[in-house]
């Protein structure tokens, strides 16, 4: 009750522009709330990051209300991850990465086998029917990298071999957890077709490997020869150009836009000067509130209601955690303890990419809201205590120190 008349105000005045939407006063509400929160979360030994989801768990419909999750924002935050992902791959060069895929591609397929194991088993014996355990499974299976990306470019870590690591892994666990979902989503359907998700499968595998291979060779040739031949900022001009085809081209070939923007940065990541980097940062920095704020708005706290609902959220919370550390952890074993659970722990955010698994089991009509309730709240819990705990997993660890190469063999 007391809250009441603060539900009231915002919402008087993000309607009363014409049509319905006062674009300006929901980016103030919006970047103002993620960047003060952020510097509140900062001063109590936090990530920023926090902050900003937290924000939109409090404007949204579990407390304040004031923001809707509208098309604006959803536009907003989509725009907002696809160039936070392309800074973090301007930051990060295809040749290193590459060699530590070895590594990464055993810690993506233990991060992929043991949390959709844990999934599974734990609805399984609480009584919910096999496609929703097997969705269930799935969207445990997810990383969201962007949440990770971002801490780890905030402390200046990008170049330190666990984060190479972390990186590299996302990026073939989302091509992973693509396959585990078009298998689970044609199963829901009443057929799979082997045909079509193999194909799905190698397209998506084929448009990472070439890109991650020789993007960057190519862009090496290309930027200087096109730059002379545009007018005003020639290289960010390319660099847009090659963002948006490869988000796009990335959605064709099956994976999420955001590992296109992701490899579009790290084809330019030896071809544009610092000027484009500066840019590429002040937009992130404008449009990531955008995104975190959308990450909170997506958290409905109604569904809690019932205690099953609760303890079996927060038991799937804890597997989900514990899955992610155990499976990537064990992947990356030889490279020594330390290391190994930096990588476990920055697996760990399921974020958008675990809140599309649940909207897509929703849209087919196989999961009840209990279900779909319990995956959003895993997702959006383990983006939260993901930041906290990479601050832990990296305590002590400066720019420039450890970044031996792992000893593969």
């Amino acid at each position: 009750m007391l809250l009441a008349p603060l539900t009231l105000i915002p919402a008087f005045l993000l309607a009363t522009a014409p049509g319905g939407e006062n674009i300006p006063m929901m980016m103030l509400i919006v970047f103002g709330s993620a960047k003060l929160l952020g510097e509140v979360a900062h001063r109590l030994g936090m990530p920023p990051i926090v902050g900003g989801i937290i924000a939109g768990i409090v404007l949204g419909p579990s407390a304040l209300g004031w923001v809707p999750r509208s098309d604006t924002l959803v536009f907003l935050a989509d725009l907002g991850v696809l160039f936070l992902l392309f800074q973090v791959g301007l930051e990060v060069r295809s040749s290193e990465l590459l060699k530590v895929g070895r590594v990464a591609t055993v810690v993506a397929i233990l991060g992929v086998v043991a949390p959709f194991a844990a999934g599974w088993l734990i609805f399984f014996f609480w009584g919910f029917p096999m496609i929703e355990n097997f969705f269930a499974g799935t969207a445990m299976v997810a990383t969201s990298i962007g949440i990770t990306a971002q801490v780890l470019a905030d402390k200046g870590l990008l170049d330190h071999v666990a984060s190479r690591i972390i990186l590299a892994a996302a990026v073939i666990d989302d091509v992973l957890g693509l396959i585990v979902l078009a298998l689970v989503s044609s199963m829901a359907k009443g057929s799979v077709n082997f045909l079509e998700i193999g194909l799905t499968a190698g397209i998506a595998i084929g448009f990472t490997v070439i890109v991650a291979k020789w993007g960057s060779r190519a862009m090496v040739r290309l930027v200087p020869s096109m730059e002379s031949r545009l007018v005003g900022e020639g290289q960010f001009t390319v660099a847009m150009v090659l963002l948006f085809a490869l988000a796009l081209l990335a959605q064709y070939a099956g994976v999420a836009a955001i590992i296109g923007a992701f490899l579009a940065g790290m084809a330019l990541s030896e071809s544009t000067s610092h000027r484009v980097h500066d840019f590429a940062a002040g937009i992130s920095e404008l449009l990531t509130p955008f995104f975190l704020v959308g990450i909170g708005l997506s958290l409905d706290l109604q569904v809690f209601r019932s205690a099953d609902t609760l303890i079996l959220s927060l038991l799937v919370l804890v597997v989900a955690v514990l899955s992610k550390l155990i499976g990537c952890g064990l992947g990356a074993w030889r490279l020594g303890h330390a290391d190994a659970f930096r990588i476990g722990v920055g697996m760990v955010p399921r974020g958008e990419v675990g809140l599309v698994v649940a909207q897509i089991g929703a849209s087919l009509g196989v999961i009840e809201q209990s279900v779909y309730g319990v995956v959003v709240f895993m997702a959006l819990a383990t983006t939260i205590v993901a930041p906290p705990l990479l601050n832990f997993a990296y305590k002590g660890v400066t720019p420039g120190t450890a970044v031996a190469e792992p000893r593969i063999g």
